[in-house]
This record gives C-alpha cells, sequence and structure tokens, in this order.
C-alpha cells in the first residue's frame, strides 16, 4: 500500500508561480512512475505531467510546456510540481498518482492516489 499526501496548494495571481510537493510512504517510491493530475469543477481529472522513476524521462500536457516542471527526490520520496506563469485556467484540484505501467498518460493506468491539493489563479 502507498499513501500520497499533496501540499503546495493556494491561491494566485496571474502570472504567479506555486509548488507542490507530493509525500509518498509505504511501499518502494523509486519503483513506480509519478505523475499530476488535476480536475476543474464539472470537468474530468486530466493528465498533466508524469516523471519515471530514476527521472530520465517525462512528459507534459501541451498547455502546461515550458511554465510546469515534474521532478522527483527519491531520497526524500517526494514528487514535485514547479507551476510558473499561472494562468487562470489552471485553476483546478491538482492530484498526485503513483503508476506501476511506463508512460502513463491516463488516469487509469494509476494505482495510487493522493486526496488532492486545490489551486486557484486569479485573473
Amino acid at each position: 500500500q502507498v499513501q500520497l499526501v499533496e501540499s503546495g496548494g493556494g491561491l494566485v495571481q496571474a502570472g504567479g508561480s506555486l509548488r507542490l510537493s507530493c509525500a509518498a510512504s509505504g511501499r518502494i517510491f523509486s519503483n513506480y512512475y509519478m505523475g499530476w493530475f488535476r480536475q476543474a469543477p464539472g470537468k474530468d481529472r486530466e493528465f498533466v505531467a508524469y516523471i519515471s522513476m530514476n527521472s530520465g524521462s517525462t512528459d507534459y500536457k501541451d498547455s502546461v510546456k515550458g511554465r510546469f516542471t515534474i521532478s522527483r527526490d527519491n531520497a526524500k520520496n517526494t514528487v514535485y510540481l514547479q507551476m510558473n506563469s499561472l494562468k487562470p485556467e489552471d485553476t483546478a484540484v491538482y492530484y498526485c498518482g503513483g503508476s506501476f505501467r511506463s508512460l502513463p498518460t491516463r488516469s487509469y493506468e494509476y494505482a495510487y492516489w493522493g486526496q488532492g491539493t486545490q489551486v486557484t489563479v486569479s485573473s
């Protein structure tokens, strides 16, 4: 079993930055891909980014490329999402997930989820 706990969300003005963290406990963190998803009110949960076990592979949703950066510290069992140049359309609850599949961009590919952290970007 894996427990994931997100933190770092909040209210920020457009153009600002936030850094989300996701701390993992339980099974060996370095054994699985980690990803970030988000869900806005009335919308489906959507892929934002993933990172491979050794940080050698990452991928991003097109609309966040160049603004968001995913990283991980296996020694700290933590994955991060640095979000810069935030836009109102980035407003959502952000979830981190753990996956044993390769290149996981679909929510069903994730076995573990955190409880989410709210990000609100004001215009």
